[in-house]
This record gives structure tokens, C-alpha cells and sequence, in this order.
């Protein structure tokens, strides 16, 4: 899941994405600036605290606490196991990709605090 966070009080750009992947009753998550070019170098993941699972089903929403609104830029599935601790590297096979013009399926790697998308 990408989400577009706008007005975070955080963010000096005032807009940014939030990569989130469901682990367990949360879901991990990370901060980027844009969404990685296929093939293209890796950019900058920020680790954020865990997001609740509901925002797995948001089209778009307030975010709590007055800080900002999030709307959904792109769902769908993970194959693959996220590492035990958020600082190891790991890669994984998202599917769903096919609706912002990439193939359905792509590799995500979080590697060296960095975020990368490739095809498998």
C-alpha cells in the first residue's frame, strides 16, 4: 500500500508517501518522497512508527492528531516474509503495481535504508 500524506506537520515538503506493509495488527511503515522509478535507483526510506490496519482499507481520510490527510495512491499484496527487525534488509514481491503503470507484480527492497522497485 502507497499512501499520499498531505499537511503532515512533520514534512517541510508538505507532501509525501507512506509505504506500508501488513505485519501482524499493524503495519510496518516507511516515508518516501516519491514513488521509486521502475529499475531507477534507490531513494531515501525513512522508518515510521506502525500504522493501524485500517488504513489498509482507506480510500482517504484525516489523518488522527490534526496531522494531515491521507489518501490511497495504490493497493494490493505482498508475497514473501518481513524480516523479524525493521533494520534488517529485505525484498519482496508486491502484486497490484499494474494500477499506477508499472507491471502487476515488481520487486521492493529496502536495503541500506534505501527503497527500490525492479522487475522479478
Amino acid at each position: 500500500m502507497l499512501l499520499e500524506h498531505f499537511g503532515a506537520p512533520d514534512d517541510p515538503r508538505g507532501c509525501h508517501l507512506d509505504l506500508l506493509l501488513e505485519d501482524g495488527d499493524s503495519c510496518r511503515s516507511w516515508r518516501l518522497e516519491t514513488i521509486p522509478l521502475l529499475n531507477g535507483p534507490g531513494q531515501r526510506a525513512t522508518p515510521l512508527p506502525p500504522h493501524r490496519l485500517v488504513w489498509l482499507d482507506r480510500e482517504a481520510a484525516a489523518v488522527s492528531g490534526g496531522r494531515g490527510w491521507a489518501r490511497r495512491v495504490v493497493g494490493g499484496h505482498y508475497r514473501g516474509t518481513l524480516p523479524a527487525t525493521s533494520d534488517t534488509p529485505f525484498s519482496l514481491d508486491l502484486e497490484g503495481m499494474a494500477a499506477i503503470g508499472m507491471p502487476d507484480t515488481v520487486c521492493l527492497s529496502l536495503i541500506g535504508g534505501l527503497c527500490r522497485l525492479s522487475q522479478p
